[in-house]
């Protein structure tokens, strides 16, 4: 490369700055972004740096500059001389965040030289990010608002076994990067996916969707309350119903709940309806009989006329589903993708649907392990929308549930958690803590985005500018798989399934696909 194209590249020069954050003065005709990548090189490697702060430099005192900006105003003089590029400038801060060298990637333990020349990251400069094995996709590489054609990849069951929070403000595309996520690990062979779609969104009933996959035929389950061709019935046979499934998500008082037990180790499968049918029980009072009836009765549509059980909707029976949850957790545990379509029921009841079905993985593979037979088998992530329903501190401080229990203890038994949501701030700083892969999209609230920050397994303490400017489909990728902080641009849905590219291990994004 010649001297002339050198200089062509340059974009500023390092002035300032320590090891929190370097100062350099932007080249004159050039605009950089927050959040754009850029490079200064040394004999030997070079440096990726990130931009979180820009702002306006002069050699000329304030006041002069004020005065010089009134008569400019008023057509007084001509002042040209005081508006000039050597005299004003741009002053661009960065954060060192990689150093590069032919052998190895690490974190920088040095500043660049003094003086030394910036360039715009370029595609080769991030050659060194390989496709690992068993591979979850995220997108492309972003340097600002400049998308780069290089794909991002983590592996996939350290990611999924390790828990993972997607976050954003509404219409940041968060739904549009779960499609993303579930539609190349059907691809994939290493893990099952259960989706709780409070939506119906996922699946495509009325538009395109997981069902159109190349792999859709073998490897996607969809249940729904009303079913269409290639769907199954989502019923549950009310014996297939357990105390524990409740924990967390139906507020029991501690008399409800001693007569749940009493009736459930007395009785068995039919402790629901023999409680609906109850007149009366030694050591239960009255009101906790008629109290746990309407609760029944709302959740599960279960009432007795005094000569038979009745079922208020198709949800719940007691001839039908019998072995609904057994199944959903073979198809899991064979590594396909369950879809639970939600979108009918009422918030709580969805709630216990996603308990039950959890409740029912976890133990599966609890049970697994402690038989050592837990390692060929695929990893399980369990996908929730609005998370802190089940995992916010109001929530947790009533009494554990199921999916507060995975994402402590879920990582030893390979099931995690897909948590998504606008308002990080309302789970506990453990749980965020356990989430060690984060996905920050645009996120304006400020409280949001420091909770998001704290958590985070990456120093991106100077990134809150960059987060509350993420446009849509933009987004920060955190992981503790990976040594930075990763800008990322997430790829429409739409255009991954025109691209026809089914994501296999053999492949990658085809170049050229459009992300806006």
């Amino acid at each position: 490369m010649g001297l002339g194209e050198d200089i062509m590249d340059i974009v500023g020069k390092i002035v300032s700055g320590d090891f929190s954050g370097l100062i350099i003065r932007q080249k004159t005709g050039v605009d950089l972004e927050l959040g754009e990548l850029l490079v200064t090189r040394e004999d030997g490697g070079y440096f990726i740096m990130q931009i979180f702060d820009i702002s306006y430099g002069s050699q000329i005192p304030e006041r002069i500059r004020s005065l010089a900006a009134g008569l400019k105003l008023e057509e007084e003089s001509n002042l040209s001389f005081l508006a000039s590029e050597i005299s004003n400038f741009i002053l661009v801060s960065l954060k060192p965040i990689l150093f590069v060298n032919p052998t190895r990637y690490h974190l920088p333990k040095r500043l660049p030289k003094f003086f030394s020349a910036i360039e715009r990251i370029k595609e080769e400069d991030l050659k060194f990010l390989e496709k690992p094995d068993r591979p979850i996709y995220f997108g492309k590489i972003r340097s600002g608002s400049r998308v780069l054609d290089i794909d991002v990849f983590l592996r996939g069951d350290d990611v999924i076994t390790h828990h993972l929070l997607i976050s954003a403000s509404t219409g940041k595309g968060k739904s549009n990067l779960v499609k993303v996520l579930t539609y190349n690990l059907l691809s994939e062979s290493y893990a099952g996916l259960l989706i709780i779609d409070p939506h119906d969104e996922y699946y495509g009933r009325t538009k395109k969707g997981l069902k159109d996959h190349p792999n859709a035929k073998n490897k996607l389950i969809y249940y729904t309350t009303s079913p269409t061709p290639g769907s199954n019935t989502l019923v549950f046979d009310i014996k297939t119903i357990k105390p524990w499934h409740l924990n967390g998500i139906v507020t029991l008082t501690d008399a409800q709940l001693e007569c749940i037990y009493l009736f459930y180790y007395r009785d068995k499968d039919k402790w629901i309806e023999n409680i609906v049918m109850s007149e009366r029980e030694e050591g239960v009072s009255a009101q906790t009989l008629d109290v746990l009836k309407r609760k029944f009765n709302n959740i599960f549509g279960i009432s007795y006329d005094g000569g038979n059980i009745n079922f208020r909707g198709n949800l719940f029976s007691n001839n039908n589903g019998i072995t609904t949850i057994q199944n959903v957790v073979d198809y899991l545990q064979s590594g396909k993708t369950v879809i639970i379509d939600t979108s009918k029921l009422g918030g709580e009841v969805e709630l216990l649907i996603g308990s039950i079905f959890s409740e029912g993985i976890f133990s599966r593979y609890k049970d697994l392990s402690s038989k050592g037979l837990l390692l060929d088998k695929p990893c399980i992530s369990i996908i929730i929308e609005e998370a802190p329903r089940v995992l916010g501190k109001e929530v947790l401080d009533k009494g554990p549930n199921i999916f507060g229990t995975i994402a402590r203890e879920g990582r030893k038994f390979r099931v995690g958690l897909v948590a998504i949501t606008q308002l990080p701030s309302l789970i506990p700083k453990e749980i965020l803590a356990n989430m060690n892969t984060k996905i920050i999209m645009g996120t304006e609230m400020a409280n949001e985005r420091n909770a998001l920050i704290e958590s985070a397994p990456q120093d991106i303490s100077e990134e809150s500018r960059n987060i509350a400017c993420l446009d849509i489909g933009e987004a920060l990728l955190t992981s503790t798989f990976s040594k930075l902080a990763i800008p990322l641009k997430v790829p429409l849905f739409e255009n991954i399934l025109l691209s026809k590219s089914s994501f296999t291990k053999e492949k990658t994004i085809p170049r050229g696909v459009d992300l806006d």
